[in-house]
This record gives C-alpha cells, structure tokens and sequence, in this order.
C-alpha cells in the first residue's frame, strides 16, 4: 500500500512539473516571438528613430501562477458596439463571452470581445480579443492597460495566460490608435505578469 501511494504521488509531481513546464515553454515562446516582430521593420511599432537602439522588450518575470484555467461562457445576441481608442477611431466590436477564473484567491470575470472587420479575413475568424486593466498600469506596465490574443474556445474551459499579455501598439508610439479596455475588464490587482511599460534603452 505504501509502494502504491508513493508511485501515486511520484506520476502526481510528475504530472505537475509537466503542466508547470509546458507553461514555461508556451511563455518563452511568446517572448522570442514578440521580440522578434519588434526587430522586424516591416512589423514593429518602434518608431524608426530608436529602431537602431532597441534590443529586445522588458517582461515580468515568467510566473505560472498568472496561467490559469478558466470557466468559458458564450454571451450569444449582444449588440455590436463602438468601442472608444486612444484616437476618434471607434472600431465595431461584440461581446462574445464570459471568462471566470480565481487569481490570488479572488474570483475575477472578464469579458471576451470579437472585432468585426476582423472576422472578415479567414486568418482572424476565431480571434478574440481580451483587453484589460490592472494594478500595475502607469507603474510597471503600460498605463493604458494590456491586451491577450485569445481564439474561440472549443469547450467551456479555457486556459488564460497573463505571461502574454502585451502592450497596444500606441504604447510605443503614438501614431497608432489602440482599443481602450473597458472598464468591466478592470482587475483589482498586480498582474505582475507579460510585457511591462516601455523603455528604451
């Protein structure tokens, strides 16, 4: 019986720094992506006058802990609806679901948009967008809030990875015009996780 139940807890802890791993990795992978489109002049937001100077984008520490699972629940028959920029630009969005999760024992419920225009193209058509605020803005992340690209989710399950969460472009310059995150997609709390604010160096 004890045999038994140390090989129980020994595929448990196997299993567990598996999954921690696989979230490591899916991290990592993110930032080598991101730094490489900011390098990429046909694709960074990095004003031409810095480009030169810019060596890679500053991030969080990566913490498994801003990875978590959450409760997907579709919003069907909401309306479309304008939602205001950090220019007079109003792109058309619909609320396309309800995510649930807890975070440092709290419950939070944050909101899952669709971009109209964008489910135009064949490449986007199971996009979502997931804007949002936290604790950190003006201090260590972007002041403006932050963005997690998210797809459609095949269950009411869905894993929610803040370790991927970036800046709006207008954060590096302001020459673009950047989806302001509503208010409901406030969280009270440091998501000490993902790209932080802007600084070249």
């Amino acid at each position: 019986m004890k045999k038994f139940l140390t090989l129980c807890l020994l595929l448990f802890f196997g299993v567990m720094t598996a999954q921690q791993n696989q979230k490591i990795t899916s991290a990592l992978k993110f930032q080598k992506k991101i730094n490489q489109d900011f390098k990429n002049p046909a694709k960074t937001p990095i004003p031409a006058n810095e480009r030169k100077t810019f060596k890679a984008l500053d991030f969080f520490e990566i913490d498994t802990a801003f990875s978590v699972e959450a409760e997907f629940i579709r919003t069907p028959y909401e309306a479309p609806f304008e939602m205001p920029t950090t220019t007079e630009r109003k792109p058309v969005y619909v609320k396309y679901g309800e995510i649930f999760f807890t975070l440092s024992g709290k419950e939070y419920k944050l909101n899952l948009y669709q971009n109209q225009q964008l489910t135009k193209k064949a490449e986007y058509k199971d996009y979502l967008f997931l804007p949002f605020t936290d604790l950190t803005n003006g201090e260590s992340s972007y002041s403006g809030g932050r963005y997690i690209d998210m797809k459609i989710p095949k269950s009411n399950k869905v894993i929610v990875d803040f370790n991927q969460a970036y800046n709006p472009y207008c954060a590096y310059n302001g020459e673009y015009s950047c989806p302001i995150p509503p208010e409901e997609n406030h969280m009270d709390l440091a998501v000490t996780a993902g790209v932080k604010a802007y600084k070249l160096k």
